[in-house]
């Protein structure tokens, strides 16, 4: 067997990911000779014909190299895949596939939504002149007023690019939807002009240094503090993301814990969502990690209703508490206890039945299939699987209250972190999964793990 080495730089949340990734190669590989990034002088360059696994951040990647040794060089990410990652895309990738196939189980795995794009609030009503679901079902929710509007059509704006809930919002009428719009408009001008005077203090600095490093340590500082306002806000600048995406709020199924059950905050029925690790291999095969997740919103639910979102008359007004309604843990601040629970123990904390969950989980397996047959099925413009790369997506879905999934985004990258301590053993059997399989690649064995089950195998070529 040929000698298998590696370039192991996973950036993001490199203290959480990274040793686990790892362990699993060395456990599953314990012949690879693992490269040193940070020294790359002592590493010899490697003739074309060298096995090699590289797992990098995307940005790292260098894909002119990777795809010139096709049969030699794995690396972690396909290089166009908006078809599934941005939820413009997403949509239209779904929407395009029901048209040819009206008997996919897409057709209802999946919100109704539409799509538009809008630079400024005053272009608004133009972007929403081909929107005719949307501007419909907000008129008609003009004329209802009974009990603060909680008999309307809810919406959720999502803007197509942004990831980690940013700019998430909620609403039911077009003055509402109007009126998110002026508020990023708002934080936009106000964070230009943090950023003008950062740039004016920095240059002080830099003029008053004494020496290079000094300036550069500064800058990092700066840099740093920005990353951290980007992370708490869950605001965006509206002519930086144009792309959006309104879909109808599915009425959620709620889950409430069991009495005597590990409850810290006494909360009751909580919205929640599914999130399940999906690898995709070589061009193409599809496997579900079975070791799922359940999502909960930090606060216990309650209906959407116009006095909690309508404050169009105080243009100072925070956003919306959205609390209840928003499952994303790196929204949520303070204690998340309760709120990441391993998605088969679900039935031991909550008032739930386990065949429930098994319907479930049987439904995430066939719609995941299908949202990559999808993206394959548009002349692979926005989705192209190659024969020597792998990818991990963290698919969300939602249940409704009438127990259907429904997919809500796909995401490249995911957040492992936000898993938290007490599952991390959950990523690391991930990480163990995927390298199980993808070992193939260079001739290894394959290894049975029941967690890594296969929904989709085809033949789509590469590039």
């Amino acid at each position: 067997m040929s000698e298998i080495y590696a370039l192991l730089d996973y950036t993001d949340d490199k203290s959480y990911v990274q040793p686990l990734i790892e362990s699993a190669l060395h456990k599953h590989l314990p012949s690879l000779h693992l490269l040193d990034n940070n020294n790359p002088a002592t590493t010899p360059p490697l003739p074309s014909t060298t096995n090699l696994l590289t797992w990098t951040s995307y940005e790292s990647l260098d894909f002119q190299t990777l795809l010139s040794n096709p049969t030699t060089n794995l690396f972690n990410a396909y290089i166009i895949r908006k078809a599934l990652i941005r939820k413009h895309y997403l949509l239209h990738t779904i929407e395009s596939y029901v048209k040819k196939n009206p008997g996919s189980v897409l057709k209802d795995a999946t919100p109704v939504g539409v799509e538009f794009e809008v630079d400024y609030v005053e272009f608004l009503d133009e972007a929403l002149v081909e929107a005719y679901e949307l501007v419909e079902s907000l008129e008609r929710n003009e004329g209802v007023e009974e009990e603060g509007g909680k008999g309307r059509e809810w919406w959720i704006l999502k803007p197509g690019m942004s990831d980690r809930g940013a700019g998430i919002r909620l609403f039911s009428t077009m003055g509402e939807l109007q009126h998110i719009f002026e508020g990023w408009e708002e934080e936009s001008d106000e964070e230009k002009e943090e950023e003008e005077d950062d740039d004016d203090e920095d240059e002080d600095k830099a003029t008053r240094s004494d020496g290079e490093e000094e300036e550069k340590e500064e800058r990092e500082d700066i840099i740093t503090s920005t990353d951290d306002k980007e992370k708490k806000s869950t605001g965006i600048i509206t002519s930086s993301l144009r792309h959006f995406v309104a879909q109808i709020y599915i009425p959620p199924f709620l889950l409430t814990p069991k009495p005597n059950t590990n409850n810290p905050s006494n909360i009751g029925p909580r919205k929640f969502h599914i999130r399940t690790y999906v690898l995709a291999y070589s061009a193409l095969k599809i496997y579900v990690y079975k070791n799922m997740l359940a999502l909960f919103a930090a606060k216990e639910y309650t209906p959407p209703s116009s006095s909690d979102f309508n404050n169009n008359d105080d243009p100072t007004s925070e956003p919306p508490d959205l609390s209840a309604h928003l499952t994303n843990t790196c929204l949520q601040s303070g204690i998340h206890d309760g709120s990441v629970i391993p998605f088969w123990n679900l039935p031991e904390s909550f008032i739930i039945d386990q065949t429930k969950v098994e319907e479930w989980y049987s439904q995430v397996c066939e719609i995941t299939a299908e949202v990559f047959k999808a993206a394959v099925s548009g002349g692979r413009i926005h989705f192209q699987p190659l024969p020597n790369a792998f990818e991990i997506f963290g698919f969300d879905f939602l249940v409704g209250e009438d127990g259907k999934v429904r997919v809500l985004e796909v995401n490249a990258f995911p957040d492992f972190k936000q898993t938290g301590e007490e599952e991390k053993e959950l990523v690391a059997g991930l990480f163990e999964g995927v390298v199980g399989v993808v070992k193939t690649f260079f001739g290894e064995e394959a290894e049975e793990d029941e967690r890594m089950v296969k929904v989709l195998d085809v033949d789509v070529g590469g590039f």
